[in-house]
């Protein structure tokens, strides 16, 4: 994506930081204000290591409760380090990835729990920091397919609760696909562009809030 953006004619900086390390992530915010003269947009799309696939019944705590303790840590790790700078300026945007934390099926986890509580997060970073001109919104999306990796064989069967074979990745997008209102999945440039757009001056009436990427997965 950096290549993309040179070939293209803009400028773009990289840089491999450990999201769950409070000083890495700190050190690494510090950087980039330090060379940018200030931080405007954080947007968290970390992967959060959810295991799926598992009844709960059946599913060891370790597992249930590692994307949630992963998502809460470097949720908050990167939105206070981008927050504290932002703050200096009197304005920032800061985004996340979440899904449907209103909306589940079985064999999920911990993974929707994960969802509810960083939205929860972000509904309370909105509150403290709406004060000092900066806006914090989560993105609810579904099923991009350019994430869902060909390297895996088989994915749960969630309406089997785990049972049975599973899925392929063919069936799995099919799926998903007929579960939505506009029978498609949202792409990783559709989400790209609705995260540029509550990023910009746009969107500046909005904060505290979901922005509903799922071509029709999630009807609010």
């Amino acid at each position: 994506m950096a290549q993309e953006i040179r070939a293209a004619g803009g400028v773009a900086e990289t840089a491999q930081v450990d999201a769950v390390d409070e000083q890495a992530v700190d050190e690494h915010a510090d950087a980039v204000a330090a060379s940018a003269g200030g931080v405007a947009v954080s947007f968290n799309a970390i992967m959060n290591d959810d295991i799926q696939g598992t009844p709960l019944a059946e599913m060891p705590l370790e597992q249930f409760a590692q994307p949630i303790t992963k998502a809460i840590r470097n949720q908050f790790l990167t939105a206070r380090a981008a927050a504290r700078h932002m703050t200096r300026r009197g304005s920032g945007v800061i985004l996340t990835i979440t899904g449907g934390s209103h909306d589940t099926l079985p064999a999920m986890g911990g993974t929707v729990v994960n969802w509810a509580a960083m939205e929860a997060q972000c509904r309370q970073w909105a509150a403290e920091l709406g004060p000092q001109g900066i806006r914090v919104m989560w993105l609810r999306t579904t099923g991009i397919p350019e994430s869902i990796p060909d390297t895996v064989d088989r994915f749960p069967d969630y309406l089997g609760a785990g049972a049975g074979e599973g899925m392929t990745r063919a069936e799995l997008i099919a799926w998903m696909q007929e579960e939505t209102t506009l029978k498609k999945l949202p792409t990783l440039a559709e989400v790209g562009n609705v995260a540029a757009f509550a990023a910009s001056d746009r969107a500046g009436a909005m904060t505290g809030a979901a922005v509903n990427v799922t071509c029709g997965a999630i009807v609010d």
